[in-house]
């Protein structure tokens, strides 16, 4: 960023099929990876265009030139002129075409969310968090990354995931806060080993990219003594819009206020406010909300109009402006805390030679929030099975995309 070009944080569990369109939309010219994906690269890098080069960060070779640089003594300084509307960033997400629609995000965005952990739960440079939200993900690269360097507080990173090393790192590090998916509150709730560690350390637990359950929620902060704050966003707002502030009275079920600097409307299909108490789309104005979709001026007019960003989120908001969400405007699933639209999914499946008509739903569950399941009509005299289906998608589709459960039907209403 500080060079003046432009970021494009990219899901690591993306498939070589993926990581194509993903490469080439986003004009890249470099991947910076690590070696265990060189190969997902180098199966595509023949018909890339713009992206002919790969640094892979954990290379000997690499590494030595990188340390060599740093012992030459210090590196000239970059004086490029960067405006705040100049883009910073663009991160990919899910479009109801099936296809990634990339949210190209300015300085001036980033930095309208970078204090939000300040603000609005109250932490300072005193504080350790535990970072257990991909970086690539818009929710954890601004509580995680961008709210830490301005904050000057301290982030420990957990390569790989598990609850007793949930727990364990809590009890060490001595973690005061933690941002992650709902998921991982409940997991906590149901850890069967959770008395044996000592969380007394942990002050605050804020809760976003999905609903979290609220009968959940006192029995939580009754059992590690930690206050669950609930927040709302999604990338195209860099991504927070509402959030349930520390220092003020919070409502079960409700998602906060607009955070300050970000504007939200409860409006009718014609676009007119709605009266206090009346279900309709969620609408935000701010400077968090993002420039457009990259090259592409159809959808982003789709979703920005008069300056005000359509969410495709449902909610009312009460006498005191307090939000709840009551539903999607949008065909959308969403899993862990990914946006997963059904479209994508059912593209790929209806390329499967033995599929005839194929529908994809979410099915609620507990610990995901939703859970993908695929319903299949197959052509006549076509044999398949749910395990070379599910081999099929993840040929194509990155993990939390991949359908949990298949269904083969006789027909397809709809």
């Amino acid at each position: 960023m500080k060079l003046g070009a432009v970021a494009v944080p990219l899901n690591t569990s993306s498939t070589p099929y993926e990581l194509s369109y993903l490469l080439e939309n986003s004009d890249a010219k470099v991947l910076i990876t690590v070696e265990s994906a060189r190969k997902r690269y180098e199966e595509i890098r023949d018909k890339l265009a713009t992206c002919k080069n790969i640094i892979a960060v954990d290379n000997p070779e690499q590494k030595q030139k990188f340390n060599q640089l740093l012992k030459n003594g210090a590196l000239q300084e970059i004086s490029e002129d960067i405006s705040p509307d100049d883009p910073a960033a663009i991160i990919y997400t899910s479009g109801l075409t099936g296809k990634a629609l990339g949210a190209v995000l300015t300085h001036r965005n980033l930095y309208s969310q970078s204090h939000l952990i300040y603000t609005c739960v109250k932490r300072t440079h005193k504080d350790i968090g535990l970072c257990l939200i991909p970086l690539f993900h818009s929710f954890g690269a601004t509580v995680n990354m961008i709210n830490v360097v301005r904050t000057g507080c301290s982030v420990v990173m957990m390569d790989r995931f598990t609850m007793d090393g949930l727990f364990g790192a809590i009890q060490k590090e001595k973690i005061t806060y933690i941002c992650a998916v709902p998921r991982l509150y409940l997991g906590m709730i149901f850890h069967a080993d959770a008395a044996s560690y000592d969380v007394s350390s942990i002050e605050v637990c804020v809760t976003g990219g999905a609903a979290m359950p609220p009968d959940f929620i006192a029995p939580f902060e009754e059992k590690f003594g930690a206050k669950i704050v609930e927040g709302y966003g999604l990338t195209e707002a860099s991504p927070a819009c509402s959030f349930n502030m520390l220092d003020r009275p919070q409502k079960p079920g409700s998602i906060g206020k607009a955070v300050p600097g970000c504007e939200i409307k409860i409006v009718d299909e014609e676009g007119h406010e709605l009266s206090r108490g009346q279900v309709g789309e969620l609408i935000a104005r701010g400077d968090n909300v993002m420039q457009g979709y990259y090259k592409d001026k159809k959808a982003t007019d789709s979703v920005i109009r008069d300056g005000w960003l359509h969410t495709g989120d449902l909610g009312r908001m009460d006498e005191d402006g307090y939000i709840f969400l009551t539903g999607l405007k949008k065909r959308m699933i969403i899993t862990s805390g990914f946006n997963v639209y059904p479209k994508e999914i059912e593209d790929i499946l209806s390329m499967h030679p033995a599929v005839l008509r194929v529908e994809v739903v979410g099915k609620k569950d507990l610990m995901r929030g939703e859970v993908v399941l695929a319903r299949i009509v197959l052509k006549g005299g076509a044999a398949a099975d749910d395990k070379e289906i599910l081999k099929y998608c993840r040929a194509y589709l990155s993990s939390y995309k991949v359908p949990r459960e298949v269904e083969f039907v006789q027909k397809i209403d709809n």
